[in-house]
């Protein structure tokens, strides 16, 4: 996708969608309300090259590792390939999953052990970008009026999340993000992700585009 690179006023931006570009929306359709996700994301046809590692991932985190484990059938039910399977980890109970139209989703919990019975409930959804410089790319959403809930140096930062929107933003390494999801970095196209925000159009260093908001022709899940 070719983006015109403008600037947001400052204070101005928040995330209000998170657009996924497939081959074939009403597949994707059903597979993400399969999966219980579809009220988080988007969908919107495009034929944009794309190969390997897109440089993002969708993050859930639940409650505990039942509720990973339901989620992590719900997807692989529906046609996902498990990259990761679902497994203790230093930080908690993890598993990592692509659906069928390339994107990445992990599902994660802090806890390694069950406090209640499994649901469908999701505490947060966030959406991680694979960024090259976190501290130059952490400041150019400050510049456009994001602002910064997390910030570990130069490895991770989360942007407090805009009452328009059920997803949070964040930035890691591209290179760690992969190695987290168990992927090759390598990749060329298209990220396939739309960024809908309450500024005009722009797009990132790292070339995650964003659209305002109204100029997004999108399907809801």
């Amino acid at each position: 996708m070719v983006m015109t690179n403008t600037t947001a006023t400052a204070a101005d931006l928040s995330l209000t969608s998170v657009t996924l570009e497939v081959v074939d929306v009403e597949a994707a359709d059903r597979f993400y309300r399969a999966f219980g996700v579809n009220e988080y994301v988007h969908t919107r046809a495009s034929e944009a090259h794309s190969s390997g590692f897109r440089g993002f991932t969708l993050a859930l985190t639940v409650s505990g590792p039942a509720t990973v484990d339901g989620f992590f059938r719900a997807a692989v039910d529906a046609g996902a390939t498990v990259l990761k399977p679902a497994a203790k980890g230093f930080w908690g109970y993890s598993g990592v999953v692509q659906a069928p139209d390339g994107t990445i989703w992990k599902i994660a919990t802090s806890e390694k052990k069950d406090n209640g019975p499994a649901t469908r409930e999701v505490d947060d959804v966030v959406l991680l970008i694979g960024v090259e410089d976190v501290k130059a790319t952490r400041q150019f959403y400050v510049d456009q009026g994001l602002s910064v809930a997390k910030s570990f140096g130069g490895k991770y930062a989360e942007f407090a999340a805009g009452r328009y929107s059920p997803v949070k933003l964040a930035l890691y390494k591209r290179r760690a993000l992969a190695k987290d999801l168990g992927v090759p970095v390598d990749g060329t196209g298209s990220h396939r992700i739309v960024l809908g925000g309450t500024a005009d159009t722009f797009t990132d260093p790292d070339g995650f585009a964003w659209e305002a908001a109204a100029s997004l022709a999108t399907t809801p899940s």
